[in-house]
């Protein structure tokens, strides 16, 4: 992966209230700092400079955009957390993708593990994998590539990067998973556009969403 060089982005909130906050992240910028000072820099660190009590609930690989959630109290944290641990926190992606899938949707069911010699990889593994699913539907194609929205069943690491790469439709830009002309764009272009989940103070619906800029 090439050196960390993270956007200079304003940030971007989407909504804010007493217990919770949810921002649009820049593709490139890591959501919480990774070791030694060169790594910084991040999305929990720039909130924390308007929000000092913002709390981690959730992350996005530093390539991907879209909409994250953060709690402003500790009871905020837990209970948003809870969400994303029991599933019922529900995203849906954007992606441009190499190729043109056969069909207008379908459901990938493959279990995944790190790859411990190429870590932060991951891999597919029936043998030792943790269950994994996501759904995906065709919005466009784009002659030598498509356009999908995903929507993951489960939240492993790398989950939607590495379900397209096993069904031949690497995410396009992705630094881990695409190579050749699949690899050579700018950016990841993989996007959190929407979530949707219960408000901590009282459980009301909530959804936020952050256009695809790509």
């Amino acid at each position: 992966m090439d050196a960390y060089a993270p956007p200079a982005t304003p940030l971007a909130i989407l909504h804010a209230d007493h217990m919770l906050v949810a921002v649009d992240k820049p593709a490139d910028l890591l959501s919480v700092p990774g070791k030694g000072e060169h790594l910084a820099d991040c999305l929990l660190a720039r909130l924390r400079g308007v929000y000092p009590e913002a709390l981690l609930v959730h992350r996005l690989d530093r390539d991907t955009s879209g909409v994250m959630v953060f709690a402003l109290t500790p009871h905020a944290q837990r209970h948003l957390g809870l969400q994303f641990e029991r599933r019922l926190a529900r995203k849906t992606y954007v992606a441009r993708v190499w190729g043109e899938p056969a069909e207008g949707e379908g459901r990938i069911d493959l279990p995944l593990i790190v790859d411990w010699p190429n870590r932060p990889l991951q891999k597919v593994c029936a043998a030792t994998g943790k269950p994994a699913v996501t759904r995906w539907t065709v919005l466009r194609r784009e002659g030598a590539t498509a356009r999908l929205q995903l929507s993951p069943e489960t939240g492993r690491s790398h989950q939607l990067r590495v379900h397209l790469k096993a069904i031949g439709h690497p995410v396009l830009g992705d630094p881990f998973y695409a190579d050749g002309p699949a690899r050579a764009f700018p950016r990841m272009m993989l996007h959190s556009e929407t979530l949707r989940l219960a408000h901590p103070d009282g459980g009301r619906g909530m959804a936020f969403r952050a256009p695809c800029p790509f």
